[in-house]
C-alpha cells in the first residue's frame, strides 16, 4: 500500500493490483478527504501499518486508521502556530514527531485509545523546520530545515525532557543553505542529507547510540554537481540505494563503490533519469517490502512507480 498527500488537501491511498499488473497495477483504494482545509505535507505509516499521520499546511496532523476497506480520522493533533511540514514515527510507533514553520519540533506519545500527549516541544532551529526523522531503531530524532542545520535530539533522562545532542552545520563541514531532507541506511551508522546547496552529504557515526552514549555524527563525504537545481528528496533503500529528486525534474540513484584501498567512502551514480517528471520532483521513497520499487511525486499532479530491474 501507498500513501500520498497534495495540495489538493487530500490523501490518497494506493494498491498494487494482484490481477492486472500490466494495464491497472496500481488501484486507489481509499481518498481522505475533508479533514484538512491546506496543503497536506507530508504522511507517514506507523510501524505496524495501522495508522496513517498526515501533516498540513492547516497546523494541524491527523492520525487516520483503517476500518475495514476506509479510513478514518481518529485522532487530530493541534499546537502548531502554522504549516506542519513533516511527521515521523519511532522505530516502536511509541512517539510521533512533527515539525513546523513555527520553527518548531513536537514530540508526542502515543497512548492507548489513540491518544496523543505532547511531551516536548523542541525550539532549537532559528528557522522552517523541513523534515522530522527518527533514527531506524534508535528513540533518536534528527530533525532540517531552512537554518541551514541538521539536528539531533535525545531524551535527557535526568531532567525527563529532550535536548539538541548535537548541531550539524557548515562550521563541521555542513550544508551552505536550506536542508531539506534526510535518510539513513539500514544499520543505522549512516545518513543522508540533501539541501538547496545542489549537494548531497553523507555522514557517519561509530554508534552504538542507546541512553548511555552518545557517538557524535561526522561529515564522510560530499556528491556535488548531481543536480542542477534544489534537491528536494533523498531516501536510502535496504539494499543501499539512494534515490534523489530535484527542481531539475530529475532523479538520481547512487551506491557505496568503496574498495577499501582509500579511506572513506565513496559513492558513483548507478542512474540518472532526465525529466523523470514533466515538473519538480518533490518527493522518493523505497517500498518498505520491495527493495527496487521506487515512487516518486511531483508538481506535475502525478506519483510514478519505478522499478530498478538492475543494479550496474
Amino acid at each position: 500500500m501507498l500513501a500520498s498527500c497534495s495540495g489538493d488537501k487530500t490523501v490518497r491511498i494506493w494498491q498494487q493490483n494482484p490481477s492486472d499488473k500490466l494495464s491497472d497495477p496500481w488501484l486507489c483504494k481509499a481518498i481522505l478527504d475533508e479533514t484538512h482545509t491546506r496543503t497536506v505535507r507530508s504522511c507517514a505509516w506507523s510501524p505496524s501499518g495501522k495508522l496513517l499521520a498526515t501533516a498540513s499546511f492547516d497546523a494541524t496532523t491527523a492520525i487516520w486508521e483503517q476500518v475495514g476497506d476506509d479510513f478514518e480520522c481518529v485522532a487530530t493533533l493541534e499546537g502548531h502556530e502554522n504549516e506542519v511540514k513533516s511527521v515521523s514515527w519511532n522505530s516502536s510507533g511509541s512517539l510521533l514527531a512533527t515539525c513546523s514553520r513555527d520553527k518548531s519540533v513536537w514530540i508526542w506519545e502515543v497512548l492507548p485509545g489513540n491518544e496523543f500527549d505532547c511531551v516536548s516541544v523542541l525550539t532549537g532551529h532559528t528557522q522552517d523546520v523541513k523534515m522530522v526523522q527518527w533514527h531506524p531503531f534508535m528513540d533518536v530524532l534528527f530533525s532540517c530545515g531552512y537554518d541551514n542545520t541538521i539536528k539531533v535530539w535525545a531524551d535527557d533522562r535526568d531532567s525527563d525532557d529532550w535536548e539538541c545532542l548535537q548541531t550539524l552545520n557548515e562550521a563541521n563541514n555542513g550544508h551552505s543553505s536550506t536542508v531539506w531532507a534526510l535518510s539513513f541506511n539500514s544499520a543505522g551508522d549512516k545518513m543522508v542529507t540533501c539541501s538547496d546547496d545542489l549537494t548531497l552529504k553523507i555522514w557517519g557515526t561509530d554508534g552504538p547510540m542507546n541512553g548511555d552514549e552518545f557517538a557524535p555524527w561526522r561529515h564522510l563525504c560530499t556528491l556535488s554537481g548531481v543536480h542542477d537545481r534544489t534537491i528536494f528528496s533523498i531516501h536510502w533503500s535496504r539494499e543501499g540505494v539512494i534515490a534523489s529528486a530535484a527542481a531539475d525534474d530529475a532523479i538520481r540513484l547512487f551506491a557505496d563503490e568503496s574498495d577499501g584501498s582509500v579511506e572513506g567512502p565513496s559513492y558513483k551514480m548507478l542512474l540518472k533519469k532526465e525529466k523523470a517528471h514533466d515538473m519538480d520532483v518533490n518527493a522518493v521513497q523505497w517500498s518498505s517490502k520491495e527493495n527496487r520499487l521506487l515512487a516518486s511525486a511531483s508538481d506535475d499532479g502525478t506519483i510514478k512507480i519505478w522499478e530498478l530491474t538492475s543494479l550496474p
